[in-house]
C-alpha cells in the first residue's frame, strides 16, 4: 500500500512528492528499499578464541555477512579477509596453565576471569555494538553478567570458520611456529586434565581391580595345587586333615619337615583336636624322605601363597569401597563382585547404563545366545547376573523369573548411579526388597492352592493306590447291545446262575486269586472289580468237550474237574476308528490257571 500511494502521489503531484522525499531522513526512505540494501543499525564485534589467547575483531563490511552461502569467497586470501574484519585487540596467554584454565572454562560453558577483564575493558566502551560468540551458552552468561547483547547464528558460525582459515594473516605479531607449539601444549594438557578429573573415567579403576582380582584367583589356585602336590610326596596325610588352603600353607611354612610336628606348637593356626590328629598322622606317615633344599623351596612357595592371599583380601576391600562410592545402588542389588564384572564387561558405568534390562540379564552369555539363535534353540536366561545372591537362593524353576525381574531393577539402579546426582543407596535397597518379596511369593506359591484369597494352605489328600493299567471306555461309541453280566447254564434238570467273572483264567483280570478260596469270599471282591472293568466288553463262549456223552454228577469235585477240562475262548472288543462298523474283533486265547 505504501508503494501504491507513493506512485499515485508521484503521478498526481510530482514536484511536491520529490520535495517531501528530500526533506525526509535516509532511514525513513530506506523502508521502501529491498532488505538486502538496508544498512545495519550498529557495528558488530567478534570474540575469537585461540590456543595463544583471546582475539576481538571488528566487522568492517557487514553487508557481505548477509550472503552466508558466498561468505567463504571473501576469506580466500588474507587481503580479502582484511577487508571484512579487522583485529581490534589480542590478549595473549602467559603460559600453558592459563591457557588450560581458559580452555576448561570454555568447554564447560563458563567465563574465565581473564575473559571477563577483556570484555569489560574493550567491549564495554562500545556497549551499543553486538558481540558475536561461537557458543550460545557462553553468550548467555556474558549477557547476564556484563549486560552485553550477544549474537549466535549460522552467519556467525560461517564467519568464525573464515577467520580460522586466515588466522595467521589476521592476527599480526604472532609467529606460526609459536602458535603451533601453543596448540600442541594445550592439547596435551587438556587431554591429561580430562583423563584425571572426568567422572566418566573413574570406573576404570574398578575395571582394573576386578580384572586383577580374577587373575589373582587363578594364580592362587595354581600355586596352592602345586604346593599340595609337592608337599604331598613328603606328608600325604596332611592334605586330607587340613582342607583350608591358607591354613595348609601356614602349617607347611612353620613346620617344614614332618618330623618337626611332634615338637612344635600349632595352637595359633589349628584347633586343638586337629593339631593332635596332625601330630598322630605325622608319626605314622607313609610319605617319602626329602632333603632340606626341597623343604626350603616348598616354604618359599608357601610364602608366595600367603602374600598373594593377603594382597587379594586388601584388593577386595579396595574394590568394595570403590563400588560403594561410584555405584552404591548397583552394589546393594547384586553385590560388589557381580556389579564390578558388569561394569568391566560393558566398558564403563555410562555404557552399562545405556543397555536395556534384557541385555543386562544375558550380559556375559553372548556365545550361548548366538549359538542358540544359530541352532534355533532356547536362548539363555541369565549371564553374569546368575552369580547374584538373589538368583542363587532361588529354586531351579524360578531362576529365570527372578533373573528377569532382578535385571529390570538393576537397570534402573545403574542409570540412577550413572546419571543421578545423589550418592545414597536407598533406591537400591527398595528395589532389592521388592525382588525379595516377589521371590518369597514364588516360593510359597507351590505350597498354596488357588482360592479366593490365595492364603489357604493346600490340604494333603488321602493316598490311594491306582492301577497303572489304563483301558479305553468304548461305551460311548459302541452301538452293540451290552452282554448281560450273568448267563444261565443248564446242567441237567437244575438251573444255576454262574457269574461271568467267576472264572479264573480271564486275561482282563489283573490279579488271579487261588481256586481254594470259598465262593462267599470271592463275591464281594469281584463285585468291586466289576465297576472297574466296564471298559472292555467280553464275550465268552464255552465249548464243552463231549458234553452230551458224559452225565452230570452232583458232586462238587467232578464239577470243578469238568470246568478245568472245558475249553474257553474269549473275544475282547476294542474300538477301531478305521473300521466301517466302528468295532473290530481280536480273539485272544486264555489258559486256565494252574499252581505250576
Amino acid at each position: 500500500r505504501g508503494v501504491t500511494s507513493a506512485l499515485v502521489g508521484l503521478r498526481e503531484r510530482p514536484s511536491s512528492f520529490l520535495d517531501s522525499c528530500r526533506r525526509r531522513p535516509f532511514f525513513s526512505r530506506a523502508r521502501l528499499l529491498p532488505g538486502a540494501l538496508r544498512p545495519l543499525a550498529a557495528a558488530m564485534l567478534v570474540l575469537f578464541e585461540t590456543a595463544a589467547g583471546y582475539a576481538i575483531f571488528k566487522v568492517l563490511d557487514e553487508k557481505k555477512l548477509l550472503e552466508i552461502d558466498s561468505l567463504w569467497k571473501e576469506f580466500e586470501t588474507p587481503e580479502k579477509a582484511n577487508k571484512i574484519v579487522k583485529l581490534k585487540h589480542f590478549e595473549k596467554f602467559q603460559d600453558t596453565t592459563e591457557a588450560l584454565a581458559a580452555s576448561t572454562a570454555l568447554v564447560e560453558g563458563k567465563m574465565s576471569k581473564n575473559l571477563k577483564k577483556i570484555l569489560k575493558k574493550i567491549v564495554a566502551k562500545d556497549a551499543h555494538e553486538q558481540l558475536a560468540v561461537a557458543d550460545a551458552k557462553l553468550g548467555g552468561i556474558i549477557k547476564d553478567k556484563l549486560n552485553l547483547s550477544c549474537i549466535h547464528s549460522p552467519m556467525v558460525a560461517e564467519l568464525m570458520r573464515g577467520i580460522r582459515s586466515q588466522m595467521e594473516g589476521l592476527i599480526t605479531g604472532l609467529p606460526s611456529r609459536e602458535m603451533a607449539a601453543m596448540c600442541l601444549g594445550l592439547a596435551h594438557s587438556l587431554s591429561r586434565y580430562k583423563l584425571k578429573f572426568s567422572p566418566d573415567k573413574v570406573d576404570t579403576m574398578i575395571i582394573q581391580a576386578i580384572s586383577l582380582l580374577d587373575d589373582l584367583d587363578k594364580e592362587l589356585n595354581n600355586y596352592i595345587m602345586r604346593c599340595r602336590e609337592w608337599y604331598g610326596w613328603h606328608f600325604p596325610e596332611l592334605g586330607k586333615i587340613i582342607t583350608d588352603n591358607l591354613t595348609y600353607c601356614k602349617c607347611v611354612k612353620q613346620i617344614g619337615d614332618r618330623r618337626n610336628f611332634s615338637s612344635s606348637d600349632l595352637s595359633d593356626i589349628l584347633p586343638e583336636e586337629v593339631e593332635e590328629e596332625v601330630k598322630a598322622a605325622a608319626e605314622i606317615s607313609m610319605g617319602t624322605e626329602v632333603s632340606e633344599e626341597d623343604i626350603s623351596n616348598i616354604q618359599h612357595l608357601c610364602d608366595q601363597v600367603i602374600e598373594i592371599s593377603d594382597y587379594r583380601a586388601q584388593l577386595y576391600d579396595y574394590l568394595k569401597n570403590r563400588m560403594m562410592a561410584i555405584a552404591p545402588n548397583l552394589t546393594v542389588m547384586v553385590g560388589e563382585l557381580v556389579g564390578a564384572r558388569l561394569i568391566a564387561h560393558a566398558g564403563s558405568l555410562l555404557n552399562l547404563a545405556k543397555h536395556p534390562a534384557s541385555t543386562v540379564q544375558i550380559l556375559g552369555a553372548e556365545k550361548a545366545l548366538f549359538r542358540a539363535l544359530k541352532t534355533k534353540r532356547d536362548t539363555p536366561k541369565f549371564g553374569l547376573i546368575y552369580h547374584a545372591s538373589l538368583v542363587g537362593q532361588t529354586t531351579a524353576k524360578n531362576k529365570g523369573k527372578i533373573s528377569r525381574m532382578l535385571a529390570a531393577k538393576t537397570a534402573l539402579t545403574i542409570r540412577y548411579d550413572a546419571l543421578g546426582e545423589s550418592t545414597s543407596a536407598e533406591m537400591g535397597a527398595e528395589n532389592r526388597l521388592k525382588v525379595e518379596t516377589r521371590l518369597r511369593h514364588l516360593e510359597e506359591k507351590g505350597i498354596r492352592r488357588i482360592s479366593g484369597t490365595g492364603k489357604a494352605l493346600a490340604r494333603a489328600d488321602k493316598y490311594q493306590h491306582k492301577s497303572e493299567v489304563k483301558t479305553y471306555d468304548p461305551s460311548g461309541e459302541s452301538t452293540l447291545p451290552l452282554v448281560p453280566k450273568k448267563r444261565k447254564i443248564e446242567v441237567g434238570e437244575e438251573e444255576t446262575e454262574i457269574p461271568v467273572k467267576a472264572k479264573k483264567a480271564k486275561v482282563v483280570e489283573i490279579k488271579e486269586e487261588p481256586e481254594e478260596m470259598p465262593e462267599e469270599e470271592e463275591e464281594p471282591v469281584k463285585k468291586k472289580k466289576k465297576k472297574k472293568q466296564k471298559e472292555v466288553v467280553v464275550f465268552e463262549e464255552e465249548v464243552e468237550a463231549d458234553e452230551e456223552e458224559q452225565p452230570t454228577t452232583s458232586s462238587a469235585m467232578e464239577n470243578t474237574e469238568k470246568k478245568k477240562k472245558k475249553k474257553k475262548r474269549t473275544w475282547l472288543l476294542y474300538p477301531s476308528f478305521h473300521h466301517p462298523k466302528g468295532v473290530s474283533e481280536r480273539p485272544t486265547i486264555s489258559f486256565p490257571s494252574s499252581p505250576h
